[in-house]
């Protein structure tokens, strides 16, 4: 019995030399990993979108800030945050710039680093808690309370341990922040008990 006779035909088609035969689906599976091996040598282009939304989320959030409050000076309270949200624009775009041109960060290759070492996660869940009760804590206590406890915090958690020395510095640092944002630039921050007592 022929092959004819189930209806098959065993003729083979040759493809021109040098021309491989190619299957659609395998042909996007190529494209798709060549995208992909794109974006993986190109990673840090993640990071320059990030800044550029931060840039956009402040730029957008100090345009719509009520300047209903006196305002003392030229400076205003929507001028810091344009300066800071047209630098994270600024620096995306220089960034993402240098990336698409080749420009690569260097590994870091410090002499007392030892990149097999496992992350210090004590450390940022310090931090991080130590941010977390800041937070919690400006409304009641108010800023100048919670931004020493919060300096002071961070500085215990990344190793220092003058507990006489910090303490004095993060409260001097908390009250000349709260009295340049509040009284030099107009912006008003929670005074806490504290300042209703000076």
């Amino acid at each position: 019995m022929s092959s004819r006779s189930w209806g098959c035909d065993h003729r083979t088609h040759r493809l021109p030399a040098g021309q491989p035969a190619t299957d659609p689906a395998e042909g996007a599976a190529q494209e798709g990993n060549t995208t992909l091996s794109w974006l993986r040598g190109h990673f840090e282009l993640g990071a320059c979108v990030l800044l550029f939304a931060l840039g956009a989320l402040v730029l957008t959030d100090a345009s719509t800030m009520s300047v209903d409050i006196a305002q003392r000076g030229p400076v205003g309270p929507r001028t810091v945050p344009f300066v800071i949200g047209g630098l994270f624009l600024l620096i995306s775009v220089l960034l993402a710039g240098e990336v698409l041109r080749g420009g690569r960060g260097e590994a870091e290759g410090g002499e007392h680093v030892d990149l097999d070492e496992p992350a210090d996660w004590r450390t940022v869940l310090l931090l991080t808690g130590i941010f977390l009760a800041a937070a919690v804590l400006i409304g009641p206590l108010g800023f100048p309370i919670a931004g020493a406890l919060l300096f002071w915090g961070s500085a215990y958690a990344l190793g220092s341990r003058p507990h006489g020395r910090d303490p004095l510095i993060a409260a001097g640092i908390s009250l000349a922040t709260y009295f340049v944002f509040d009284n030099l630039l107009g912006v008003p921050l929670p005074g806490g008990p504290l300042m209703g007592m000076l």
